[in-house]
């Protein structure tokens, strides 16, 4: 498992993506990873301009690089998001339990 952005003092990621009426969204990108035993990449990314301050919304992406080009996959199979939520909840929990130790 990789984790490439938790931790680090940097400026956020921010990528657009095109809603229904193909206006495009800020999303800033909160974490990556890759799931162990896989080829696939995900992202979890958050809405930047959310109405509700209080929505703690998290969207998550399987993702591919070509060069600079991102391409971004709905996750539509429950097995799939099982497996990419368990992922992201252990990064969490070890960010968390990271950050009361130091």
């Amino acid at each position: 498992m990789t984790n490439e952005h938790i931790g680090q003092e940097e400026e956020p990621e921010i990528i657009y993506i095109p809603d229904e009426e193909g206006n495009e969204e800020e999303f800033e990108v909160i974490m990556k990873f890759e799931v162990d035993g896989s080829d696939a990449k995900y992202m979890m990314v958050v809405p930047l301009d959310s109405e509700d301050e209080e929505s703690d919304e998290v969207y998550a992406f399987r993702y591919e690089e070509d060069g600079d080009d991102l391409q971004l996959f709905m996750i539509e199979n429950d097995e799939e998001w099982a497996i990419v939520e368990e992922t992201f909840n252990t990064l969490v929990d070890e960010l968390d339990g990271g950050a009361e130790n130091d």
